[in-house]
């Protein structure tokens, strides 16, 4: 027996006992779950305790099937340590089997180097069979690092395989593969906001996933009693991530999309033609909405007299009138507002009272409070006002003077319903409502929020983020050049203030693992035209095939490339403007060649998916669909894995016939 298969032996024996001690944790924890709700305790602790148990009984239970450690670590001082996704042990109290990859020891597995050691001796990663669902026979290779050395060794051959395997089905987390500068971004601190302007294949998503994975880990507590929020830019993209977080033994995180996050329980029932959308999501209508909430806001004409028994309390109009500009020059939310004026004209009250018949008892104050007159006032200055009230009779008469002629005519609605209550929604409008519920009544924040694809965001869907956000931080994660939408950001300084964050460092993540090289460079040659200030991406990566062929029949062609692909490993996807979809999906049809392997998808849907070989069709058509059909290409180009197939009847767009 070779000292290699002495050593695999070894580690495979290693896996098992941690196997055996995973179970083992996961019948403590049930036992500890039946056991503590006989825990004699307050109502209050005894859920604290029960909510914990059962939140680590499930999280084990549902633990995914796959290898228990990627990676181990020998320090100088004779410690050994085995990285995993969670930490196993024998017992809490004993030395782990397998260290979680959070935790501060493990931090050397990714940031040790043959220049800076950090105490390391060796670091050795582990080669499993693809899929491998941990049994310890998949365990088929193994690779030692020896940093005390001092000199730098080949590329690791288990590294590049990991992040060069093919892509089928949902996103992988990268715990096994994480470089040096994408574990800085994931291991800072929970009181940093922090923005990623990350090239194609950066992993700039893996990163924030893991980012809110470690976060929940080092602060478990303040995480969870704010919530951590993942923001992804449509269903289909948060599908395909999904699994990254449990895959972590992150269940509990809210993975949403901003428009589920601002429907107020409301369908979308009417669409906006672009002009109109395009003045609903400009910043200036917070300030348009602001005004016409606070226009109903109107200082009292008249004296208030209040019945106190056989006494008349009078408050004079001119006293009503500072309370009302009073709380009005305090800013708080409206609903706030409303009931500040009355308890400070109910003050006003008490001091007339007391001066003639001695101090009042709190049930008077409650019995004033609620008085008629009081009621009648307050709902006069201050009255009380739904967020659909308001914006119907913004869209039915937009008066607005920070708006234009033209832009008051797009947004006015040109049959308005007889009552808001009837009124027929757009996206656009869910945002308005939520701007307005913002200014009514202040929401909780989130502990953390994640946002991905967050060039894409309109002003106004910033700011929906950042009411949610509070006092809390952000991971803002996107790149510049893939902004697609009518508003996307030119720039990351503007975004972030939208965001309620203006002083938040920008990080540019270049170095691509995912693209290959020869795709990033083609994709390069659309930035010039894309007016924005990226650097280009590059890529460590020097496999991976690029074509580009000029065919008579592009429906006939891209069969043919699926056909070749699908002779290969891995998946396939097929990216067309959005009208030619159908076809090629009947085209594939007839072929005999759809299947699981084969996915057929407008390119307005291909944003932060990845395929192993991409076909990409009649890139001129895809250009033409929208304004920022350059930014939508480059975005297409950049979803390959290993291959990427252009085929074209029509001539390239001009960048890319440059030589």
């Amino acid at each position: 027996m070779t000292s290699l298969d002495q050593e695999l032996s070894k580690e495979r024996t290693h896996h098992d006992t941690c196997r055996a001690a995973l179970r083992r944790m996961v019948d403590g924890a049930a036992h500890q779950v039946v056991t503590g709700e006989d825990v004699s305790a307050s109502g209050a602790d005894a859920e604290i305790l029960g909510r914990h148990l059962r939140g680590r009984a499930k999280a084990l239970c549902e633990e995914p099937p796959g290898p228990l450690f990627f990676g181990r670590i020998d320090h100088e001082d004779g410690l050994r340590h085995h990285i995993g996704r969670r930490r196993i042990g024998e017992h809490p109290a004993a030395p782990p089997l397998v260290v979680d990859w959070r935790a501060p020891v493990a931090r050397a597995f990714y940031q040790a180097s043959a220049r800076d050691p950090q105490g390391v001796l060796v670091r050795r990663r582990f080669g499993w069979a693809p899929f491998s669902d941990g049994d310890s026979a998949d365990l088929t290779g193994l690779e030692d690092e020896h940093l005390a050395a001092g000199e730098a060794g080949p590329p690791s051959a288990i590294l590049t395989g990991e992040i060069e395997r093919p892509r089928i089905g949902p996103m992988r987390d990268i715990a096994a593969t994480i470089q040096p500068e994408q574990d800085d971004l994931v291991r800072a601190g929970l009181t940093e906001s922090l923005c990623v302007q990350g090239a194609p294949g950066t992993g700039k998503t893996a990163v924030g996933l893991h980012r809110a994975a470690y976060l929940l880990y080092t602060h478990p507590q303040r995480i969870r009693r704010g919530g951590l929020l993942i923001l992804g830019p449509n269903r289909t993209f948060l599908s395909y991530v999904s699994e990254v977080l449990p895959a972590l033994g992150e269940s509990d995180v809210r993975q949403s999309t901003i428009e589920e996050e601002t429907d107020r329980g409301h369908q979308v029932r009417a669409a906006d033609p672009p002009e109109a959308e395009a003045v609903k999501h400009d910043a200036r209508m917070a300030g348009v909405l602001r005004r016409a909430l606070y226009a109903r806001v109107t200082p009292p004409a008249e004296a208030l007299a209040v019945p106190d028994g056989s006494y008349r309390w009078r408050v004079p109009a001119a006293e009503l009138a500072e309370i009302v500009d009073g709380v009005r020059a305090e800013a708080p939310p409206y609903a706030v507002g409303r009931e500040r004026v009355r308890g400070r004209v109910v003050r006003a009250v008490q001091l007339r009272a007391e001066r003639r018949a001695g101090p009042r008892s709190a049930a008077w104050t409650r019995r004033t409070g609620r008085a008629r007159a009081v009621t009648a006032l307050v709902d006069v200055c201050w009255p009380k006002v739904t967020p659909e009230e308001v914006l119907a009779e913004v869209l039915t008469d937009p008066d607005d003077p920070v708006l234009t002629d033209a832009e008051r005519e797009a947004i006015r609605w040109r049959r308005p319903p007889r009552s808001y209550r009837s009124a027929k929604w757009s996206a656009a409008d869910m945002l308005l409502l939520d701007e307005l519920a913002g200014l009514v009544e202040r929401p909780a924040g989130y502990g953390h929020i994640v946002i991905d694809e967050a060039q894409d965001l309109s002003p106004m869907q910033c700011r929906a983020i950042a009411r949610r956000a509070g006092s809390g931080t952000l991971t803002v994660l996107g790149d510049l050049a893939q902004g697609t939408t009518p508003w996307a950001a030119r720039d990351w300084p503007g975004q972030l203030a939208h965001l309620g964050r203006k002083s938040v460092p920008v990080i540019a993540l270049t170095t691509g693992y995912r693209v290959p090289a020869g795709v990033v460079a083609l994709a390069n040659r659309l930035l010039g035209a894309l007016d924005v200030d990226v650097p280009p991406g590059r890529s460590l990566r020097r496999d991976g095939e690029v074509t580009v062929r000029e065919v008579r029949d592009v429906r006939e062609a891209v069969a043919g490339a699926v056909r070749a692909a699908l002779a290969r490993e891995g998946s396939v996807g097929v990216i067309a403007a959005d009208r030619a979809v159908a076809g090629l999906r009947a085209a594939l049809d007839a072929a005999g060649l759809a299947g699981p392997r084969v996915a057929v998808l407008p390119a307005t849907l291909a944003k932060g998916l990845e395929y192993d070989h991409v076909v990409v069709a009649e890139p001129a058509d895809i250009v033409a669909a929208e304004p920022r059909g350059l930014n939508r290409l480059y975005v297409v180009l950049t979803r390959a894995v290993s291959r990427l197939d252009i085929v074209h009847s029509n001539p390239l767009p001009t960048p890319l016939r440059q030589a």
